[in-house]
């Protein structure tokens, strides 16, 4: 008898088959939920530059080149016109102060200058002649005051004697009015002389005074036309090294015109042009590095800023604080670092092209050797080394800094 062979529910194939399926919707699933779907772009790990970031001291400061002068110059300008009439120094002579450095010749300044000396010393001598007559008259006026009190002297005991004698009837009466007579009149001729000496010396004194203050003022006039001539000799103002343009004999010089200028040796400044967008930042007493100079850094202060801006720049001046570099030279270009605020500790991401791309709100972070991540960050300020890291890295981060010019809108790169 036959024996019903029962077919089994779970075969071998359909088992497989149904493994297969569920395998096939696994791996599905694990794409959308679990798989990175970032886009990705594959690049050579060698050209690029990684740095890592650090935490350390952060300077803001800004780079900028300044050119070596003089700490002081004294400027030759021609206080009169005229031609050159002799060449004394040359340029790049060292001068005392007072050295001739050229003479000038000017016929019609000088012409003009004797006449007026002429003039002023016609004018003094009127004035000294005034003064002697003024004294004269005093003289005169207090000899004819003694003359009367001379007369006086000898008439008053003879009027007084008459007086008694011909109160007693021991003379006659006209010898004794002829004697009172002149006695009175000379009393008042005293009274009256006194009175005009009195106002006279008054106004005597007035004249004295006047006369003195004019010839005063004559002689100072007279004492400085002869200095204008002096202004035709140009000399040194300071101890220095003369700078002149060339010059030749009989040259024109015009009045005010810039002959050349005297510059204090060995003692020097530096003066920095800046952007006018740092103005705000840049005060007195800030100070500036010069790095490396010679193999060693030298330290500066700004001691004075020009008010005027100028094609979108101002101008700073330098005071060497210290040592000052050995050898330089009035005109030589300094490279320097002027340190806008104090040191302070910070996480610090090295500069480089990334910024250009992406203005420092994101870069490639690597979380393995051969696969960096695009990362949002914040930065704050900048020095010519380093940023400074706000927000979005640690110490330890290694970063792309180099171009991200070629990475498109990738967010994982891939280093081979």
């Amino acid at each position: 008898m036959d024996k019903k062979i029962a077919k089994k529910t779970w075969t071998l194939k359909r088992i497989a088959t149904y493994g297969g399926i569920a395998l096939l919707v696994f791996f599905i699933a694990y794409q959308f939920i679990f798989a990175d779907r970032r886009s990705t772009f594959k690049t050579d790990k060698d050209k690029l530059t990684i740095s890592t970031v650090t935490r350390g001291e952060f300077k803001e400061f800004i780079p900028q080149t300044g050119t070596v002068e003089p700490s002081r110059t004294v400027y030759l300008d021609a206080i009169e016109g005229g031609n050159i009439k002799r060449i004394v120094s040359e340029s790049g002579k060292m001068l005392k102060q007072g050295d001739v450095i050229l003479e000038l010749t000017n016929l019609n300044r000088e012409l003009t200058v004797l006449q007026q000396e002429a003039s002023f010393n016609e004018s003094i001598n009127r004035a000294r002649e005034t003064k002697l007559n003024i004294m004269r008259n005093d003289l005169d006026q207090r000899q004819q005051l003694a003359l009367i009190e001379n007369q006086l002297q000898i008439l008053e005991p003879q009027y007084n004697r008459q007086k008694q004698l011909y109160e007693k009837k021991l003379i006659a009466k006209q010898e004794f009015e002829q004697t009172e007579a002149n006695y009175k009149y000379n009393l008042e001729r005293k009274r009256i002389t006194y009175e005009v000496y009195k106002n006279d010396s008054i106004d005597r004194i007035r004249q004295l005074k006047f006369t003195a203050e004019s010839e005063q003022k004559m002689m100072i006039s007279l004492n400085g036309l002869s200095k204008i001539l002096d202004n035709l000799v140009i000399r040194a103002p300071i101890d220095g090294q003369l700078s002149t343009p060339h010059w030749e004999i009989g040259q024109s010089v015009q009045q005010g015109q810039r002959m050349g200028q005297v510059d204090i040796v060995g003692s020097y400044k530096v003066r920095v042009p800046i952007d006018e967008l740092y103005l705000p930042k840049i005060s007195v007493g800030l100070p500036v590095v010069l790095p490396n100079f010679v193999g060693k850094d030298y330290y500066l202060t700004i001691n004075y800023i020009y008010p005027t801006i100028q094609n979108g720049r101002f101008e700073v001046d330098l005071e060497f604080q210290g040592d000052v570099p050995p050898g330089i030279r009035r005109g030589q270009s300094l490279r320097l670092r002027i340190e806008l605020g104090l040191a302070s500790e910070e996480l610090l991401l090295p500069v480089g092209g990334f910024y250009k791309d992406t203005g420092g709100n994101w870069v490639f972070v690597l979380d393995s050797d051969n696969k960096a991540v695009r990362r949002n960050i914040k930065l704050g300020r900048k020095n010519t080394e380093n940023f400074e890291v706000l927000e979005g890295l640690q110490p330890g981060d290694r970063v792309i800094t180099s171009s991200y010019e070629n990475f498109g809108n990738n967010e994982v790169l891939i280093l081979n």
